[in-house]
């Protein structure tokens, strides 16, 4: 694992100045990239939307990566942004225009049932996302770190060294993230 690693957090140094390693790079991580945004969005298609952004961001702004953690955390940060960031058009769209149409002349609302609805794991996933969403306007600097550890099982060694923070800052952020987050996905009692 750790020769790995080694190989493409030396890809991703070499890949800002070298097309040939941004290649072999990107071919490297997109896998990785669709396992991340299939683990936040039910549906494979927009899973694979994400992951295409994501593969753009990589692309465009691997010159970016400081090399402060591994490359792959750094993926894990992009991927899971670019899958929120689809989630959150996708729920934009569903409202600004529901009665849309597919490229295939099929309604849009048609094309996809309600994951709450036909799936718990989707249900929940969609649930999560929600929360997600308002713990970004509340407390918008615990997000990243919440959803590196508690969806991506990061340690908080890496998303320290991810986010550029101490240890203890993100266990703090963490913690208050976790907090609200339960106070949403809870079920009310009315």
């Amino acid at each position: 694992m750790t020769n790995d690693a080694d190989a493409l957090d030396e890809l991703a140094r070499r890949a800002p100045q070298d097309p040939t390693a941004l290649d072999e790079l990107i071919r490297q991580v997109q896998p990785q990239v669709l396992r991340i945004c299939q683990r936040v969005l039910p549906h494979r298609a927009d899973a694979e939307d994400a992951c295409q952004d994501a593969l753009l961001a990589i692309a465009t702004k691997v010159g970016t990566f400081s090399g402060r953690s591994r490359f792959t955390t750094w993926v894990h940060v992009v991927a899971s942004n670019a899958a929120r960031e689809t989630y959150r058009r996708l729920k934009r769209r569903a409202v600004e225009n529901p009665d849309a149409w597919q490229d295939d002349d099929r309604p849009a609302r048609y094309d996809r049932p309600d994951p709450r609805t036909t799936s718990v794991v989707a249900g929940t996933r969609l649930d999560l996302l929600d929360a997600l969403e308002q713990l970004e306007l509340d407390l918008p600097e615990t997000v990243t770190p919440v959803v590196l550890r508690d969806v991506y099982e990061l340690s908080y060694d890496e998303i320290a060294d991810q986010v550029g923070i101490p240890v203890g800052t993100v266990k703090s952020r963490i913690s208050r993230a976790r907090v609200s987050l339960k106070a949403q996905l809870l079920p009310r009692q009315d």
